[in-house]
């Protein structure tokens, strides 16, 4: 990833918050303040004050000057203030990307093992980059125009001097940092394939040694090494071309004044006012010119290459699902249809879902049904938006689901898996994560709804914290059911969502939602479940079949299997049941 292309994004970030901005660069109005009064005031304290013989005077501007600095504090300390508005929002927008290109990745069945370093590590590092590089960036622009401005008013005739020499060595300088970045990021790439080739090689040193792969595996470590210290010299020379263009732009505008100095004096100016001037230049530019140096120099470097490597990896990932960014539209409706849909884990695996059209109809009531392995679950995460289909498209309301923003795909549908997931936090905040605005009543009545009243009130209302480990695998799922009742969803998928909940609870958490407005799909893992279902789909890795419960007993071998084999097992049972009843 270039630095143009992570200087766009950064331009994109920080264009869309403009008031931000503003309030920041208004906290940094009251820091101009010393730099902009303090050439003037050395002058007026040497003519007017000590070479004039009132030493008093001349100790009251620079007293005056004394409380500009003051103020200038107070100034920098409101821009920290303000710029934690900046910095935050975009940590939580960098790990919103992270997270959002391992889920992708994980939806394509292709673990991100790096997402995890760069979500606590190289977010860490943009993130503190970031606040440094705004802080210096933001500094060196104040210092500098308000010297310049403070050049102005005294002695405009000094700017001839200096800007050139400035802008010259300005534009050195950020033309050296670019190529910087570039050859930094080779030596952080070069460094990161050091490491693992080394990690390779520790995991299978009996195999290179056994197969006589020394002088192979010392090759390829070797030329990454290489690359790596040829990183590090080209690093090096530009780091001194660095050096060479910040004299340019702040030593050569005080080399300049001072042979100046003489022609200054005899056109009128005063000793005061070169004094002043070199003021502005030695405690105003020179100092703005060093932390600029030394800021984009480190953490600007860390910046551009550590973002590079986000963006890199979520652009990648992107590509790799074959999504791309488009504009957010709204559904027309609630309908879910999946047309010609196919998918399977991996290139050249048998596909698991092949050519598959299905409507699932907004109030419909679905049961998904068929051996292990057969792709129910997999047909769930496509329906939902949780995999992407290898080919064919999956649309609701009419729109496809990779075009549905995060917020409307959660308005819209909800999917409950066999391992419920239940957060650190109260009773209330987790039944409420998906409607947070909801209301006690809203609440109670959802709780009922899926038979969860008992088991709140047994861990002790809403307002108890709970630990998820000491909650049993059914209590997890009580909770997570009430939780997607309450949600404003109009399609609920329950892959096995209530496995661990007994035959009644089950029967009457699927009538509850088969009540509920919406469209209900359960994976099921009784046979039960289908017989409540309006319609039912026999799925088995080759032509599904769909139909009611009669319609598929005549025409589906597979179906009547199933009810055979679930008839059996209640058999074998009910003795069982039966003694545990009268117990």
């Amino acid at each position: 990833m270039s630095a143009r292309v992570v200087w766009r994004f950064l331009r994109c970030w920080l264009g869309r918050r403009p008031r931000i901005l503003a309030r920041f660069a208004a906290a940094s109005l009251l820091e101009a303040l010393p730099a902009f009064l303090s050439g003037r005031l050395v002058a007026l304290a040497i003519d007017d004050g000590f070479m004039a013989g009132r030493v008093t005077t001349g100790l009251g501007w620079l007293g005056l000057l004394a409380a500009a600095v003051l103020v200038g504090a107070w100034g920098n300390r409101l821009t920290y203030l303000r710029l934690a508005a900046l910095v935050e929002p975009f940590r939580d927008d960098l790990v919103e990307l992270v997270v959002g290109s391992a889920l992708r990745q994980c939806g394509a069945q292709r673990a991100d093992s790096a997402a995890v370093a760069r979500l606590t590590h190289q977010v860490e590092i943009v993130r503190e980059s970031f606040a440094t590089v705004i802080l210096i960036v933001q500094s060196f622009v104040v210092t500098t125009v308000s010297a310049l401005l403070g050049l102005l008013t005294l002695v405009p005739a000094v700017l001839v001097l200096v800007l050139p020499p400035l802008l010259a060595g300005l534009g050195l300088f950020l033309g050296v940092l670019v190529a910087m970045a570039a050859r930094q990021r080779t030596f952080v790439l070069a460094g990161e394939r050091i490491a693992e080739t080394a990690s390779t090689v520790a995991t299978g040193l009996r195999d290179v040694t056994a197969c006589g792969a020394e002088e192979t595996v010392q090759s390829t470590a070797g030329r990454h090494i290489d690359a790596q210290a040829q990183a590090a010299g080209q690093v090096a020379r530009c780091a001194g071309v660095r050096a060479l263009a910040l004299a340019i732009a702040g030593w050569l505008p005080l080399l300049l004044l001072l042979v100046a100095a003489p022609a200054l004096l005899r056109q009128g100016a005063s000793a005061g006012v070169v004094l002043g001037a070199v003021t502005y230049v030695m405690q105003g530019l020179q100092p703005a010119l060093r932390s600029l140096g030394q800021g984009l120099g480190n953490s600007g470097l860390w910046l551009v290459v550590a973002l590079g490597r986000i963006l890199d990896a979520s652009a990648s990932r992107a590509a790799g699902t074959g999504s791309a960014p488009q504009e957010v539209a709204r559904p027309r409706g609630h309908d879910l249809e999946l047309t010609a849909v196919t998918f399977g884990y991996g290139t050249s695996a048998r596909p698991v879902i092949q050519g598959l059209d299905l409507i699932i109809p907004d109030g419909d009531h679905l049961a998904i049904v068929g051996p292990s392995g057969a792709g129910k679950s997999t047909l769930a995460n496509l329906a939902t938006g949780m995999l992407e289909p290898q080919a064919g498209k999956v649309s609701l309301g009419g729109v496809p689901l990779h075009r549905l923003g995060p917020d409307t795909v959660r308005e819209h549908r909800v999917l409950i898996p066999q391992q419920a997931y239940v957060f650190a936090g109260t009773l209330e905040e987790n039944v409420t994560y998906l409607r947070p605005e909801a209301t006690l009543q809203q609440v109670d009545e959802a709780v009922r709804a899926v038979g969860a009243a008992q088991l709140i009130d047994r861990l002790g209302g809403y307002q108890v914290e709970i630990e998820p480990a000491a909650l049993s695998a059914g209590e997890r799922q009580l909770i997570t059911l009430a939780r997607a009742y309450l949600s404003p969803a109009r399609l609920v998928v329950l892959d096995e969502a209530t496995c661990f909940l007994d035959p009644a609870a089950e029967q009457h958490v699927e009538l509850a939602f088969a009540r509920r407005p919406g469209a209900l799909v359960v994976i099921a893992h009784r046979m039960s479940s289908a017989l409540r279902a309006r319609r039912i789909l026999v799925i088995d890795g080759q032509q599904p079949v769909l139909g009611s419960h009669r319609e598929l007993l005549d025409g589906s071998p597979l179906y009547r299997d199933l009810v055979g084999h679930w008839d059996a097992h209640r058999d074998r049972a009910a003795p069982a049941d039966a003694v545990t009843s009268a117990l």
